[in-house]
């Protein structure tokens, strides 16, 4: 009966006759009642709506309609209060947080959600011309891997993680026709089994791996690089290698003519602009003792790179080094991993402003509501049922601005891949330079265990916010506030 009275006390209300004769139940506090109505999500939604002009645009496709010509929100107008205007700035501060909280919550989803995308595409592009795991000798000369590297690639297969096996040959060169010069990495394979390790035959656009036989010098270029040498199938270009020879005359770079024989895409911009292949046995020829050469593995599972290798290395004898592309690209992807971190923080901020946003609302709904305080505080309500009041409506704007945030946020990365173009087309403009950021689409790669620690942290923020103005509440006193309301 005493819970009854205080909620009809806040809520300006006479008691129902027929409370006493109710059953009895175990309703909620009163508290969350009266935190529900200070909250007062309808005249928020309803505000939002009009302030936007989303309410205007379903009045009038409403009035379109044949024989519908009567106001379809006249209730709502009625029960969210629209021409009263004692809490308009409160509910207007209310809104702001709310749309703070939304907003900071969906571009951090987009955010993370193009980083994981870009790490992943960026990832899988390499991945598919590079290989997982690389098993080599240093100081080994050029060729001596290669004569026994099917050993290698029966010993390594004994794990049942390794999926392929082929040999390789790996050096630094120059490429030089006419006046160009490009500083290139050279990768040689065998032709037969480099489809095992990576989508290299899949990824010609022109010419053949095939064509890639032992003594014909044969090159196949990144079409990146094929076009900034101008180079066509069946031209010649100069290789030259980083060792020479000394004379009296000075030193004489080791050079040969290679031919043009195929062009490959793989969609990254730096390995299209910056790799060539060419048979292994010509490359173990033409860089003798300054190349890298062993055996090329792939693996069922790519984040395994790192266990699988630390096991090959236990298992192969010798001085052999098993390496994956983790280690071989560390520096990028730590990189990546540090730039997430610092726009999680970053983005971040922007919820935290919202909940400054919150705060300021709820104090002001604390001292527009000190009357209503002081009636309970009467009625026997104690300062930790004030309290409450007041952080559930915190909460509960804390709580409809971080869903209204996460739907948002989760309907824009979920498609992003289809709004971006639409946008460039529209606009004429093309967001993702390919020869800046690798790629030329911007990816999105959503993941829930991101979408649940943003929502977490945003009401973590904004629970946060509801504790100031909720102690204030509690520790206003009754008599004080009665005697200057009068």
């Amino acid at each position: 009966m005493r819970d009854q009275l205080q909620v009809d006390a806040a809520l300006g209300r006479k008691p129902h006759k027929m409370a006493r004769m109710s059953k009895p139940h175990k309703p909620l506090p009163y508290e969350i009642w009266i935190g529900l109505r200070y909250a007062d999500l309808s005249r928020i939604v309803f505000q939002t709506l009009r302030r936007t002009g989303v309410l205007w645009l379903l009045g009038l496709l409403w009035r379109l309609l044949p024989g519908r010509r009567s106001d379809p929100f006249a209730a709502w107008r009625q029960q969210a209060g629209i021409g009263a205007q004692r809490d308009g700035f409160v509910s207007f501060v209310a809104v702001s947080a709310m749309a703070g909280i939304a907003l900071g919550v969906a571009a951090l989803i987009v955010v993370l959600s193009v980083m994981n995308g870009f790490q992943s595409q960026v990832r899988d592009r390499m991945l598919s011309v590079l290989p997982h795991i690389e098993l080599y000798v240093p100081r080994a000369a050029s060729d001596s891997p290669l004569d026994g590297w099917d050993y290698w690639a029966r010993e390594a297969s004994q794990n049942p993680a390794v999926r392929g096996a082929a040999p390789f040959v790996s050096s630094q060169a120059m490429l030089v026709r006419g006046k160009t010069l490009r500083g290139v990495k050279i990768s040689g394979v065998d032709p037969a089994e480099e489809g095992k390790v990576s989508d290299l035959p899949k990824q010609m656009v022109s010419g053949s791996l095939d064509d890639l036989k032992p003594g014909s010098y044969g090159l196949v270029l990144g079409a990146a690089l094929a076009d900034s040498l101008g180079l066509q199938l069946g031209q010649p270009v100069i290789l030259m290698a980083p060792e020479g020879s000394v004379s009296p005359a000075g030193f004489s770079p080791r050079m040969r003519q290679f031919r043009l024989v195929g062009v490959f895409e793989s969609g990254h911009y730096e390995y299209d602009s910056s790799l060539a292949f060419v048979n292994a046995e010509d490359a173990a020829k033409v860089f003798r003792d300054n190349a890298v050469s062993g055996v090329r593995l792939r693996i069922a599972n790519m984040e395994q790179a790192p266990e699988v290798a630390a096991q090959l290395q236990n298992q192969l004898r010798g001085h052999v080094i098993a390496s994956d592309w983790s280690q071989n690209n560390r520096v990028w992807f730590a990189a990546v991993k540090t730039e997430k971190r610092m726009m999680f923080l970053i983005l971040m901020l922007i919820i935290a402003v919202a909940a400054f946003n919150l705060l300021s609302s709820l104090v002001m709904a604390v001292k527009d509501k000190r009357s209503e305080i002081a009636i309970l505080r009467t009625y026997g309500a104690t300062p930790r049922e004030i309290a409450r009041i007041f952080l559930v409506q915190g909460a509960l704007i804390g709580t409809a601005g971080t869903l209204l945030g996460v739907g948002l946020g989760a309907l824009l990365a979920y498609n992003l891949e289809t709004i971006v173009p639409a946008i460039e087309n529209l606009l004429g403009v093309h967001f993702i330079p390919q020869q800046v950021y690798f790629i030329s689409s911007l990816p999105s790669q959503p993941r829930v265990g991101d979408i649940v620690l943003i929502g977490a942290c945003s009401l973590v923020l904004s629970l946060l916010a509801t504790l100031y103005p909720s102690w204030r509440a509690s520790r206003l006193q009754p008599a004080e506030v009665l005697r200057n309301e009068h």
